[in-house]
């Protein structure tokens, strides 16, 4: 597994301590987006739809580390639009590692090797480069030739100068099973640090609202590509608790915890999760105290929750899981190789 014994200890303290604490709900991972500004249209998201009042906004290092100590998560993902678009990266990321958060910055690559002498390499920070496939499906998926190759030679560097790297990809409906397979074995030869996977999720603000998939066809989906991996043809890195793609491929049934990844952005904290937008509230504590959860995940019934196996919704809940007495070996076995 992609995730550092230190990383997984960690965490597994934090969630033993709020357990102990009669905690019921707590996060695990900050989404913070200190911007939705983007150099690339991907088909499958929606952020740069945002009107350009909003895209002009950006948060400061200050708002950045307040909402990372309001919610108290030990991981801090900062996806955007371009997180290295932003003037004060370099600061927000050197501020959350010196606050010992698990910081795993999401870029598409573009900008990165121009900017790594602006990080330091840390146990702390992890480069998540966002690649869908080969060259051919990732151009196409972005929407733009030669993302791929640029992004690739970006890991490259990055690993060169001892920086940690992890690939984050995101399958749509349509996707070639034996592709997919080629791209794992292709990624896995980059000597990255972890490979992480998500079903892709018909984002509401999203172009493309045709090639999301359906619950069933996630399964089978992920059942036809990730079987060399379950029957131990391959040995593929993934930086995901097993637990976790052991119900993507249907072997769990999980229900969503969706406070287990709450979002904040120059909007505020995003209600109810990452995915849907039904406003903002400005305080963490607003958002876990006000929003109704009971309205949300497939057992309410919500119509927008149905078909969604999204990682923010259900690796909370496979990381709680993993201390299930039955499941601990399991997750153990994965974390030691």
């Amino acid at each position: 597994m992609g995730v550092t014994i230190k990383q997984a200890v960690e965490i597994a303290t934090y969630i033993i301590s709020k357990r102990f604490q009669g905690q019921k709900r707590f996060p695990l991972t900050l989404m913070l987006e200190p911007l939705f500004r983007c150099n690339l249209a991907c088909t499958g998201c929606g952020k740069i739809q945002h009107p350009n009042e909003i895209l002009r906004k950006q948060l400061t290092p200050e708002e950045c580390f307040h909402a990372a100590e309001e919610c108290g998560a030990p991981v801090v993902a900062i996806p955007g639009g371009e997180p290295l678009l932003h003037p004060q990266i370099n600061e927000i990321v050197a501020g959350l590692v010196a606050r010992r958060k698990f910081v795993y910055l999401c870029s598409n690559g573009i900008l990165l090797e121009k900017n790594l002498h602006r990080f330091q390499p840390s146990p702390y920070l992890t480069f998540s480069i966002h690649l869908d496939g080969l060259r051919e499906w990732h151009d196409k998926c972005v929407d733009r030739e030669g993302v791929f190759d640029t992004a690739i030679q970006a890991i490259k560097a990055a690993k060169a100068k001892g920086f940690r790297v992890t690939t984050n990809t995101t399958i749509f409906e349509g996707a070639n099973v034996a592709e997919m397979q080629k791209f794992f074995d292709f990624v896995s030869t980059l000597g990255v640090d972890g490979m992480m996977i998500s079903p892709g999720y018909a984002y509401e603000w999203a172009p493309d609202q045709e090639h999301f998939l359906k619950r069933e066809q996630t399964k089978q989906l992920f059942r036809e590509i990730l079987a060399p991996l379950y029957s131990g043809q391959k040995k593929w890195n993934f930086n995901h608790n097993p637990l976790f793609l052991d119900f993507l491929i249907g072997e769990k049934d999980y229900e969503c915890t969706p406070w287990g990844m709450p979002s904040y952005s120059v909007l505020g904290w995003q209600k109810p999760c990452y995915l849907l937008n039904e406003g903002h509230y400005q305080t963490y504590k607003e958002l876990l105290d006000e929003t109704n959860w009971d309205n949300y995940g497939r057992a309410s019934g919500n119509p927008k929750c149905r078909d969604c196996m999204v990682h923010c919704g259900y690796e909370p809940t496979a990381a709680l899981d993993a201390f299930n007495p039955a499941n601990m070996a399991r997750a153990a076995g994965s974390l030691l190789g």
